[in-house]
């Protein structure tokens, strides 16, 4: 479903010069060519440590996401510290077009039968008034959040962060956490030391969701550790 695309070249080591560059009165370029990286895990360690984090977005990560639905794509759009490129439902028609089930109406028969009813019934207008001469940036006005869309999206390490806090905590929607745990997973193995603490906000402190919680913080820092 998702799939890392690219990201800045040697980002751990940028950052650590970036950091490095605001207490060295010598140039980034010098600071880069001095380091090791027995270095730059010392250095990160320490301002990571002091929430100095404005230099993580000096790197950024490209993803490409197949198959997510559209409301899906309603909430990752709402972390603007982003650039997104979307197919388009004004100028790609939706033949048939691919949805994505809830579990929960998967696991209910009856749940399921209304889904794909429904669905059937939005993709069978859909053509109809495609067939009636309607442009496809109109007959797209009766397809669900169900349909399933492909995202390319760059994001800076700092926002990921951000996003990760938010969107991987069990308090978030299924589909976007379950997005979010495996983006965690690939920008880990990328810069780990830029994302070894990411996670839901429990994992570096207390649970920010009050009554709401899920009351699984030992589980979630487990799981994130």
């Amino acid at each position: 479903m998702v799939s890392l695309l690219t990201y800045t070249p040697e980002p751990e080591k940028i950052v650590a010069a970036a950091a490095k560059n605001c207490y060295s009165g010598a140039g980034a370029q010098a600071l880069m060519d001095g380091m090791d990286g027995a270095e730059v895990e010392k250095f990160l360690n320490k301002f990571m440590s002091m929430g100095h984090e404005s230099v993580l977005e000096h790197v950024s990560f490209t993803f490409s996401v197949d198959g997510v639905s559209r409301s899906l794509l309603a909430q990752i759009t709402r972390h603007r510290i982003a650039s997104f490129s979307v197919k388009s439902q004004r100028y790609v028609k939706e033949k048939s077009f691919e949805r994505v089930t809830p579990h929960t109406i998967e696991e209910n028969i009856h749940a399921l039968e209304l889904f794909d009813a429904a669905m059937i019934l939005a993709e069978e207008t859909y053509r109809g008034l495609l067939d009636m001469g309607i442009p496809k940036e109109d007959a797209r006005f009766v397809l669900p959040n169900a349909c399933a869309t492909n995202i390319l999206f760059t994001m800076n390490a700092r926002e990921l962060r951000h996003f990760f806090k938010l969107r991987c905590c069990n308090r978030a929607q299924w589909e976007i956490r379950e997005l979010a745990c495996d983006m965690l997973a690939l920008v880990k193995k990328a810069a780990p030391l830029l994302f070894v603490n990411a996670g839901p906000a429990c994992v570096r402190g207390i649970c920010p969701e009050g009554k709401l919680t899920c009351g699984r913080m030992d589980e979630v820092r487990k799981r994130f550790s």
